[in-house]
Parts: structure tokens; C-alpha cells; sequence
């Protein structure tokens, strides 16, 4: 399947004299954003994986998992250890990502939903209305660096408005290319939502060491090789990992059926078979980085969009997975690549966040920030580059008001486990961190859950009763951000919601 879409009003024969326009626009609007942009402007490349753990790479400690290239990008930058998304589920997370706002400040911490759906029954509280689809008002980050001179081009998942024509389809009035991205595709590649548009003799297992033809990777190689005289802003979001938990690479999973302890449900081999393929498309495109000879000046930004689906992934040792706001939910792999300025084999433990790239990328790019706007993500730049090891003491929250599943929640693990591969039941909840110390507030329990993530990185101990001082203090510095954040709360079942979803089903700025 190949649904090529391009913005007829950007085309390159008028881009010399637009891009003049522009920067001219912006150093007479605000010089000091041009100015505090590095001397040599980069191109950018943003990868988001999707339901990707962050223990499923092999340089985040899995050794059953084969990752060689992704590996390799983490010797040669930075590797993130406390790297976070900005929510435990897909749509929100990415509209953080893509505004620099939070899923709280957004309106927007759910996937995607058709208007006036209704909330599952059999709960005291009901959520908050569910998402509708990402604001045109909204500054994206395509939207956010074209002023400065950039191509802007969106492969993959959108996931920000209601599917079109089938599941994931791009909406042709709130997609990428209505905000801010000049070309893109929404080709799902070899992953298995695409097999619905395969013909049988495309359906068959490949033959030992072939991870099969993406053409997914192909449109994004091609961006780059008719960009490469630009200066490009490329947005890559694959739908691996995904499920449906399938790969047409029997010999891989077979591979990993051998490694894997004995008695391990094959799921686990495909879906560790799907972590190395998804290695392996990166690996594509890094290779074309190299043959175009565009490395030395340009980033590379690798990350998940949410923790691994516990089902499949092993996110041990943290607790949890997606759908939960413990850090298995929540922590992901993060690494940053640009020669000759992010050092080259370096690990940080800094806290940062999906709505952080936003600042960041304004920073890199010399774009001005989204004028009149409240960000929640900060400047990560300084980190990037070494000059200061980052706020450690950084406060950062999430806010996830719903239950999960939506269907079979009785019959979910009432506990969230490590490493159990099932559903838990997840509750409408908020979290905060600052420092080592996590809160996790449940809006339908009187008791807040404490954790110290130094000696108990997988959450085990609850220190509330212990520390009640700082449960107390975190407790109330969650309640003034989402207050500030204008967030919307879970309600009682037999009440009015408190909150409503604005038209466009996020809130309205700041």
C-alpha cells in the first residue's frame, strides 16, 4: 500500500523565495531566537517507535533482544536512561511530542475517539469526554521550524484525529499535511496492519536473513535523497511493535523461540522478532544518512512513544507497562545522535520528557518558539551537548483520568505486576516526580502510593506512611500543576462531568 500525499501550495520551485520571505519574517519578529541557534543549523530527524519498551533494546540491558543498529547510535551519542513519554497510551503522547504541551494542558490523554463515545459501564467514575482529534490552532513542530528555512516531511503513524477510510487512515482535514508538513505517507510498511492490502503471493515467509521489503522506509530514504541539498526537518513514526504480534520472518522467529527460556509462549519470540526488525528499518535509514553523506550535520532522535505493551514486552525491572503511569508505562529509550557536538558514547541519567522536543528542537533549528503558547517542555539542548548534566530535581507529571481495559477490565490482574505478560487493571490516575521520589494519585482510592526510585526502581515499596511529609508536599504540588494545566478530572458516575471536551476535543490555549 502506498497513499502518497504532498501539499500542492509547497512546491520546491518557489521554496528560494518563500524560505527568504520567511527567515526575514523571523529575524524581524524575534532575532534573538535565530541568534541562539547553533552556528551551523542541522537537518533533524525525529524516529518514534511505537509500544517500544524501554528494555527491549539490547543497550537498555535486554540480552535477548538483537538490536545492533540502534546499539550502534547509542555509542555514537547520547543514551538516555530516565528518558520519559509524556503519557502511557499512543495519541496523547504523541500530541505532547508534537506541541510541546501536555496531555493535561492539551485536553488530550486518550487515543482518539468517535464523538459522544461512551465511557465503559461498571465504574464509579467516569473519565473525562474522550479526545476527538488534535486542534488546527495547535503549533506543531513541522509547523514550528518551516519559518527557519526547513522541508518538512511526515512518514508513518499520525494517530491525531479520526482514522480515515480504515484504521490509522490520515484524516484529510487534521493530518500532517494540515499542519505544518510539506510531504509524507501514511504506508504502514511491512508491519501487519498492512497485510489487508497484501496480495496472497506477498503474504508468505521470507527467506532466512531477509526482514523483508518496507516501503515505509523506502518514501523516508527517498525524502531524504531529494532533500539532501535542503535543510529538512524528517519525522519518521513506525508502527513497530505494535500489535498484531506477527512477522512474516519465520527464521527469525525461530531464533528467537531457541534463545528464549524454554517454555516461553511463542508470542514472545514474534515480538522479539518484530524488535529486531524494527532494528533493522532504522538501520536502513541510518545507512542512507551515511551514503548521502549527511551525518556529520544532522540530529538523530530515537524514542517510543509509550512504555512496552505488557502482554509482550519484558519491562522488567520496572513496573508496569503501557496504559500505567508506573515507570514501565512511561520510561522509554531515548538517544540522541549529532557528530561533532552531542559527545559520542555518553549516558545520561537527566529527566527529560516527550514535550521537551519542542523547545529543543526551536533551539536547534534557530525557530522561534510558538508565540503566546504555554509550553511544558524545556530546552534539553544544554544537556544534549554536555554543557550541564540537567535538573535533577526537575518536577514533572502525568495525568492518565481513565480506566483501562476498556473491554474485560474484570477480568484483568487486579495488581501491576513486573514482567508478568498480562493486562492490569489500570485506574484514573495522576503522577509526579521530583528527584528520586514518584506519587501516584488514584482517583478513586484515598490513598496516594509513595516510591523512591533509588533502591526501588521497580516501585515495590510504597513510603507514604514512612514519608509522610513528602507525600503530603507532592501530593499538593500535583494538585497546583494540573490545576494550572486546566486539567479535566474523573467524575462520579451519577454527576455531571465537571469539564467538557471543547468542539475540537482538546483545550483551548494557553
Amino acid at each position: 500500500m502506498v497513499l502518497s500525499l504532498r501539499c500542492g501550495f509547497a512546491g520546491r520551485a518557489r521554496r528560494g523565495l518563500g524560505v527568504l520571505f520567511v527567515l526575514l519574517l523571523v529575524l524581524g519578529r524575534c532575532p534573538e531566537a535565530v541568534r541562539a541557534a547553533p552556528a551551523s543549523r542541522p537537518n533533524v530527524i525525529l524516529i518514534l517507535a511505537d509500544d517500544l519498551g524501554w528494555s527491549d533494546l539490547h543497550c537498555y540491558g535486554n540480552a535477548d533482544h538483537d538490536t545492533p543498529n540502534l546499539d550502534r547510535l547509542a555509542t555514537q551519542g547520547m543514551r538516555f536512561t530516565e528518558g520519559y513519554a509524556s503519557a502511557p497510551i499512543c495519541s496523547a503522547s504523541r500530541a505532547s511530542i508534537i506541541t510541546g504541551r501536555s496531555p493535561a494542558r492539551l485536553g488530550f490523554e486518550f487515543v482518539v475517539k468517535k464523538p459522544g463515545t461512551p465511557f465503559p459501564k461498571g465504574h464509579p467514575l467516569n473519565p473525562p469526554p474522550y479526545p476527538v482529534r488534535l486542534p488546527l490552532s495547535e503549533v506543531t513542530l513541522g509547523e514550528a521550524v518551516r519559518p527557519a528555512g526547513y522541508v518538512t516531511g511526515f512518514y508513518g503513524k499520525w494517530h491525531l484525529a479520526q482514522h480515515y477510510q480504515f484504521y490509522l487512515g490520515w484524516s484529510p482535514t487534521h493530518g500532517p499535511l494540515q499542519q505544518g508538513y510539506e510531504e509524507g505517507n501514511m504506508e504502514f510498511g511491512s508491519h501487519p496492519y498492512g497485510d489487508r492490502f497484501r496480495k496472497p503471493s506477498e503474504m508468505g515467509p521470507l527467506p532466512p536473513g531477509d526482514y523483508g521489503d518496507d516501503k515505509l522506509t523506502d518514501l523516508a530514504v527517498d525524502f531524504l535523497r531529494r532533500h539532501r541539498q535542503d535543510r529538512f526537518f524528517l519525522q519518521l513514526c513506525h508502527y513497530y511493535v505494535h500489535e498484531p504480534i506477527r512477522s512474516r520472518a519465520q527464521w527469525l522467529v525461530e531464533k528467537y523461540a531457541e534463545r528464549l527460556p524454554p517454555g516461553t509462549p511463542r508470542i514472545r519470540a514474534v515480538y522479539a522478532a518484530m524488535v529486531e526488525t524494527l532494528d533493522h528499518l532504522v538501520g536502513q535509514l541510518l545507512h542512507a544518512v551515511d551514503q548521502l553523506g549527511l551525518a556529520e550535520n544532522t540530529v538523530i532522535i530515537f524514542t517510543s512513544d509509550n512504555g512496552g505493551n505488557p502482554k509482550y514486552a519484558a519491562n522488567g525491572p520496572l513496573r508496569g507497562g503501557k496504559w500505567s503511569l508506573y515507570e514501565g508505562g512511561i520510561r522509554v529509550p531515548w538517544i540522541v545522535r549529532w557528530p561533532g557536538h552531542v559527545p559520542a558514547g555518553t549516558t545520561s541519567r537527566a529527566p527529560i520528557i516527550g514535550s521537551d522536543l519542542m523547545p529543543t528542537l526551536c533551539a536547534i533549528t534557530g525557530a522561534p518558539a510558538p508565540a503566546h503558547i504555554a509550553l511544558d517542555g524545556i530546552n534539553d539542548l544544554p544537556i544534549w551537548l554536555g554543557e550541564t548534566k540537567g535538573d535533577f530535581g526537575r518536577v514533572l507529571t502525568w495525568h492518565f483520568p481513565y480506566y483501562h481495559p476498556e473491554i474485560g477490565y474484570e477480568k484483568a490482574f487486579a495488581r501491576v505486576g513486573i514482567n508478568d505478560f498480562h493486562l492490569s487493571q489500570t485506574h484514573p490516575q495522576s503522577a509526579i516526580r521530583r528527584g528520586d521520589w514518584v506519587l501516584l494519585h488514584f482517583y478513586d482510592s484515598p490513598h496516594d502510593k509513595l516510591y523512591r526510585l533509588t533502591g526501588d526502581l521497580s516501585e515495590q515499596r510504597d513510603e507514604s506512611t514512612k514519608h509522610p511529609a513528602e507525600a503530603h508536599d507532592l501530593r499538593r504540588r500535583l494538585d497546583a500543576e494540573l490545576r494550572h494545566m486546566h486539567a479535566r478530572y474523573p467524575t462520579p458516575v451519577a454527576s455531571t462531568p465537571a469539564s467538557v471536551a471543547p468542539a475540537d476535543g482538546a483545550a483551548s490555549h494557553p
